[in-house]
């Protein structure tokens, strides 16, 4: 079976390599220029990429480089150890203990060291255990017993508990995931670590909200404006520019082999892709698929393109229009997926469990589907609502023309069962949006991204249906799909997989609380004269390894 194939790999590839050694790359002959710029196809709001708005953004392909870890996803999605950060180790089997070891040499980019208090904040954010962090992902985090770290040190021992040994630990305290709790002990005036050891509530809120919003980011931030954002990694923010883009600079403080291109410019969403690319200005874009209209390859260009883990879908709002099972089963009944995907030119994808890969499981969660949700069926729709109307407003972060058409083509489609679409779409359209009741569906990928979304491990993107994680977007709670999905975490047997997945099959497409459409293509573009461009399926993208890309003059 695929799906545990990649799996183990994973753990082997990780435990040996470092793909960060000095002289990976030197396929180019010329020297290198000073620049480059970077399109990628969402917003950069937030440095820290483990919020609920943070991970559905940009931040992930901007920011891989920027707050390392203890590894860093390769090109086909794959934790890799990143040695030059520390090391993982195995101690204890059942239950499972990991030692983690910091390196000796491991600063941040204001001077101060990298500590294991770092992963007591990441822990703590992302267990689910305080609800006041605004946290997307509780994946394996929810699982962790408890961290041994002394304030300070650079050594933890994470000990998980009895039964949930999670197969992808190789996820946890990975790059973006570790973010600099020094800014918080000066925020707040105190330790950080041990207030979360104490577990005071009072205190734990103060660090949430802290952890929340202490590194958004505004345009035009520059200089004294981005003291509370240190780097770990071979680049550091210089400043954000009046439109948004971020641009990254060199860490003189980085302890790993230096950068080979000084400066790179991350630009968001909303800019002319082709236009920059025809005029040059453009060296690499990481974009989805038909988000920026149909691009043409410059002469001078190399393209690939590539599927992701994310899958494109239609998520549900908790409240609302379509807060009760038969509005949102209308919805999918009168959504034609055969012409949406035949559009995209990609097949039906029918995954909510199994999301990230493109494998030997992925037809089990359309079992119960039968064609019933394949095509349009006005008449469908309009029996599960018993003939009365309905209007829905469906959203997704504009511009997209890819998306446009997909609303386009359910509006028609749906006129028909007597469900009015009205297009509620903005360029800030996300996450938040469909919380506090803007729109009733938001039309995204994973967790609500405009990106891939995916971690690159379905077990760990499952939890986007899991109660109480954060980008659970559509609320949904159901106590038999919450065990199959803390099943999945800690399953190796691909028979015990299979049935898992058969088992939420019926349930999932019964309760509807997402639409799944199709699996999101992603488009890599970079100039013939970069070097090392290599996409990604999971929400790092192509930035994976920019400090390894070369522009040759």
């Amino acid at each position: 079976m695929a799906l545990r194939r990649r799996r183990a790999a994973a753990v082997s590839v990780a435990a040996a390599l470092s793909i960060l050694a000095p002289g990976v790359l030197t396929a180019c002959t010329g020297s290198a220029a000073d620049q480059v710029n970077y399109a990628v196809d969402g917003r950069l709001i937030s440095y820290n990429t483990n919020t609920v708005s943070g991970a559905a953004s940009a931040g992930p392909q901007a920011f891989a480089r920027v707050l390392t870890g203890f590894t860093i996803h390769g090109p086909d999605g794959q934790p890799l150890a990143d040695h030059d950060f520390g090391s993982v180790s195995v101690v204890g089997r059942d239950p499972l203990v990991l030692d983690y070891q910091i390196a000796d040499n491991a600063v941040y980019s204001d001077g101060k060291p990298v500590t294991c208090d770092d992963m007591v904040l990441a822990w703590a954010a992302q267990s689910g255990r305080f609800p006041a962090f605004s946290a997307a992902n509780r994946a394996g985090y929810i699982d962790i017993e408890g961290i041994e770290c002394q304030p300070g040190q650079k050594k933890a021992r994470v000990s998980f508990a009895p039964g949930r040994a999670v197969v992808d630990y190789l996820q946890l305290f990975t790059a973006t995931s570790l973010m600099p709790s020094h800014v918080l002990d000066d925020e707040l005036g105190l330790s950080v670590t041990q207030a979360l050891q104490a577990g005071d509530p009072a205190t734990v809120d103060r660090i949430a909200q802290a952890w929340n919003t202490t590194w958004d980011l505004k345009p035009g931030m520059q200089g004294a404006d981005l003291k509370k954002f240190p780097s770990s990694g071979p680049y550091k923010i210089d400043s954000v520019l009046p439109e948004g883009a971020v641009v990254l600079t060199a860490n003189d403080r980085w302890w790993g082999a230096k950068p080979i291109t000084k400066r790179i410019t991350v630009w968001p969403r909303g800019v002319d892709v082709q236009d920059r690319l025809n005029n040059g200005s453009f060296q690499v874009v990481d974009v989805a698929t038909g988000s920026s209209g149909t691009l043409t390859t410059p002469d001078d260009y190399d393209r690939s393109e590539i599927p992701s883990g994310g899958v494109e879908q239609l998520i549900f709002a908790a409240q609302g229009p379509l807060a009760a099972t038969p509005a949102r089963r209308a919805v999918a009944l009168c959504t034609p997926r055969d012409l949406i995907a035949l559009n995209a030119e990609v097949p039906i994808s029918n995954a909510r469990l199994n999301p990230a890969d493109d494998d030997a499981f992925s037809g089990v969660e359309g079992a119960a589907v039968a064609g019933q949700f394949e095509a349009a069926n006005a008449d469908a729709a309009r029996a599960a609502l018993n003939g009365q109307p309905l209007t829905v407003r469906i959203g997704y972060q504009a511009p997209n023309p890819r998306l446009a058409a997909t609303v386009g083509a359910i509006t028609k489609s749906c006129a028909a069962a007597g469900i009015t679409v009205v297009d509620a779409t903005s360029d800030t359209t996300g996450p938040q949006t469909l919380r506090d009741g803007g729109i009733d569906v938001l039309l995204a990928s994973t967790g609500g991204a405009t990106g891939s979304g995916s971690t690159g491990s379905s077990a760990m993107d499952a939890y986007t249906l899991f109660s109480g994680n954060g980008n659970n977007l559509p609320g949904y709670s159901n106590p038999q799909i919450d065990g199959i999905i803390s099943a999945l975490i800690v399953t190796t047997d691909p028979k015990e997989l299979a049935r898992l997945l058969g088992d939420s099959s019926p349930i999932l497409w019964g309760d509807m609380p997402t639409l799944p459409l199709y699996r999101q293509h992603r488009t890599v573009m970079a100039s013939k004269k970069m070097y090392a461009v290599e996409g990604n399926p999971t929400k790092w993208g192509a930035g994976w390894n920019m400090d390894r890309w070369v522009y040759e003059k």
